[in-house]
This record gives C-alpha cells, structure tokens and sequence, in this order.
C-alpha cells in the first residue's frame, strides 16, 4: 500500500487530505466521521466575525443603541464571549476526542478581537490557525492599504501565539503573484484559495439570492494554476482547495506542488464517508504506477521554466485558440 504522510506547517498527517472548514465540521459527530473515514486533519467551522456583529445588531433595536449605551455595550460583550466559548468548547471537544490534528478557523474582515481570540484557541487545543481573511470590501480604499492588513493580522497574531498559522486568501489582489510569495514568509501556510459569495439575480421576484453554493470540479483550474506556479516561489506549505471533489484532482493538486488537500462541497454532495473512497482511489493511482510514496509525486508538475510557466500562464490560453479552425 502506497505510503500517504506527509507534513503540513511542521504537523505529522497520516495523509494530506484535509476536511475542509464548513458547517459540516462544527459537531464532534461528524469531526468524527472524517477521522474515521480518513482525513489526515479537520478544519473546525469558522467562527465568523460577520455574523457576530449581526447577532449584536439583531440583539438590540435601534431605540436601545440611542438610550442605553452602557447596555449595547454590555450586550455587544456578551454576544462574542457567548460565540467564542462555544468555539472553544468545540476546540476542546475535539483535541480530547481525536487523534488527528485539529485546526481552529476563524473568518475576518478586520484585526480587533480576532488576535485575542487566537490566543483562547491555541489554549483550547488547537494544533494551529487557519484565518479565512477577506478585507477586500471594505470601501473604496487603494490596494496597498488593504494588503497591509493582511501582514499586520498575521504579524500581531503570530505575537500572541506559538502554534502555526495558515492563511486563506482569495484571488482578488492586484499582483496576486507578489501578495502569494510575500505572505509566504509570514504564514506556516497559505490555502488556495477560498471561494467568495456568488450573488445571483432572480428576474421573477426581482431580488438578490444566492448562486449555486457548491463548488463544481472545473473550478480546480484556479488553484492548480496558481500552485504549479507558485510552489517553487513560496517559503511556506500551500494547501490547494475549491473544486476538489475526486482522487483526480487531489493527486493533480500535489503534482503541481501542494502539501495538503481540503475537502468541502464534496463532503455535502456525498457524506464525509465519501473521503474514505478518495484516499482509497490515491493509494490506488499511486501503487498503479510504482509509486512507494506520494512524496514522490509532489511539484512533478509545478512550473520551473520559462516555458513551463508559459504554459500555465495566460499564453495557454491563446494557444487553445489560435488551434481551433
């Protein structure tokens, strides 16, 4: 049987394939359901800033926030420490509960409490952080402004806390080639790439509603190109998800120069048991051809020459068409 371990930010995995953070991984029932099918690792449910701050909203009208300050106030405190202790009940839970690591999530748009909070985790049990960060919509503010965030979050964190730190980052920088390799020396890891919310228009009832929220396997191409061109750029581990959903593109994604490999819409399309058959197909792919370890298979394909990079860069796509008749 093909040999499946590997290391992600200095952490032992049975194998790189990691249940990704989503709703599925916020009870210990089914965080035990991916270890028993397999996964090398869990990501936990993010704790979300977002919706802490609605719940403080909703919790208090407006003529409470004009007459009573010292209660908002009040009230605002009792919201997040609410949500945070129910995250590190989970974190908790788990660490004693699992043998395989156990990696906290935490969604932000800023860098208040978030550092704070880092620390509560780490001191629950958590392995390591992964910080989900999207500063990309907070007003009509030049793009240097907003990158500065990213290594000012991860700069304080990394402070308060002595556990590795991967970051989560979507595509949307203005170098995206410049913004991967830089924060590459300030994160243990970088995950590639998170998936932004997809509005939709619904013409009968002229609203807003939401796309699709599953991935679907073509959007695999975002992240294998990046990867494969990055990994020989990078002084961190990368993890590759969005569009992985079969042992296919799991094995594709270390090709091009991953560590590790998450898994979400999948899991919700066909149960957290269906991991169990991809891990099952890689050992498969990997004894088929004469592989003793995935190791070996790791960056093959990553883009070292100019004409390798060529090829995953944009003039790929003008060969295809310059081809068709």
């Amino acid at each position: 049987m093909a040999d499946l371990t590997t290391s992600y930010m200095g952490l032992s995995l049975r194998n790189p394939m990691i249940a990704g953070s989503s709703g599925l991984m916020k009870s210990l029932d089914n965080l035990r359901a991916a270890e028993d099918a397999g996964a090398g690792a869990v990501v936990l449910k993010s704790i979300f800033e977002e919706q802490i701050l609605m719940e403080i909203k909703q919790g208090l009208n407006a003529s409470d926030l004009g007459m009573h300050p010292e209660a908002f106030d009040y009230m605002s405190r009792l919201t997040r420490e609410h949500s945070i202790e129910t995250h590190l009940s989970l974190i908790q839970s788990a660490r004693t509960a699992l043998e395989i690591p156990v990696i906290a999530s935490i969604h932000c748009i800023s860098s208040g409490d978030w550092v704070e909070y880092s620390r509560r985790m780490e001191n629950a049990g958590a392995y390591a952080l992964e910080l989900n960060v999207l500063m990309s919509d907070l007003g009509f503010e030049d793009s240097l402004t907003i990158e500065k965030r990213y290594f000012e979050l991860i700069d304080t964190i990394h402070q308060v806390v002595s556990i590795p730190v991967a970051l989560k980052i979507g595509t949307q920088f203005t170098n995206l080639p410049k913004i991967i390799q830089s924060l590459s020396q300030k994160a243990e890891a970088l995950v590639l790439f998170n998936r932004y919310w997809s509005p939709d228009i619904d013409l009968d009832h002229r609203r807003i509603v939401p796309a699709p929220p599953f991935s679907q396997p073509s959007e695999i191409s975002v992240p294998l190109r990046w990867i494969a061109m990055m990994s020989d750029q990078v002084e961190c581990d990368l993890c590759g998800s969005t569009g992985v959903h079969d042992a296919e593109s799991a094995l594709k994604l270390i090709m091009a120069g991953a560590k590790t490999v998450q898994l979400c819409s999948v899991l919700y399309q066909k149960g957290i048991s269906y991991l169990a058959d991809i891990i099952r197909n890689m050992e498969h792919w990997l004894e088929q051809h004469e592989y003793s370890h995935v190791s070996e298979i790791r960056s093959t394909m990553r883009a070292i020459s100019p004409k390798e990079m060529a090829e995953w860069g944009r003039t790929q796509f003008m060969k295809y068409y310059s081809e068709l008749e």
